[in-house]
């Protein structure tokens, strides 16, 4: 699809339940397939909440739907930036000290051996987000884990439960 500006947001939403359109055709037209998702009730992604693990005013973090390993995180700001360099200082300590924090919860409930933190928004419309990658004993070091082949998601409601409880209790309290 070239330019799906010259469509309205209810084609838009129509060609996206039809199977006509994905994300990168948002992102190569020009338009935030974060945002757009945002604002027509999760109609690109889905309903994300079973995944979601924190929200407030500010950020989101959730379990990737098609991770690069289990425990694969992003996390998310909540108003449109396309990049880290159009974030104002107040936001980007915020979400680094959390990602930082995630780290940490992620190593532990999930027994990684380390876990990778990168960010690359590039193209023409993107969405600012951090993905926290987790990496296993069995795995080598290095950056090809960044580019590591897409698996299924797999629902662990006791690991969920767990990071919630303990991004409450660790990570709230300490902002």
């Amino acid at each position: 699809m070239d330019n799906l500006k010259e469509f309205s947001e209810e084609e838009i939403v129509e060609m996206i339940r039809n199977g006509k359109i994905s994300a990168a055709d948002l992102t190569d037209s020009g338009i935030c397939p974060t945002c757009f998702n945002r604002s027509h009730d999760n109609v690109l992604y889905g309903d994300n909440s079973s995944k979601t693990l924190y929200e407030d005013e500010d950020i989101e973090c959730f379990l990737v739907g098609n991770p690069r390993s289990p425990g694969h995180t992003a996390i998310s700001t909540k108003k449109h930036y396309k990049d880290m360099m159009e974030i104002d200082d107040e936001i980007c300590r915020k979400i680094f000290l959390f990602s930082q924090r995630m780290m940490c919860l992620l190593k532990e409930v999930y027994s990684s051996k380390s876990v990778y933190l990168c960010t690359m928004c590039d193209g023409p419309m993107n969405h600012f987000h951090v993905q926290l990658i987790p990496r296993y004993d069995y795995e080598k070091r290095g950056s090809k884990n960044f580019v590591k082949p897409r698996l299924d998601y797999v629902e662990d409601k006791e690991k969920v439960k767990v990071l919630r409880k303990e991004i409450i209790s660790k990570i709230n309290n300490s902002n």
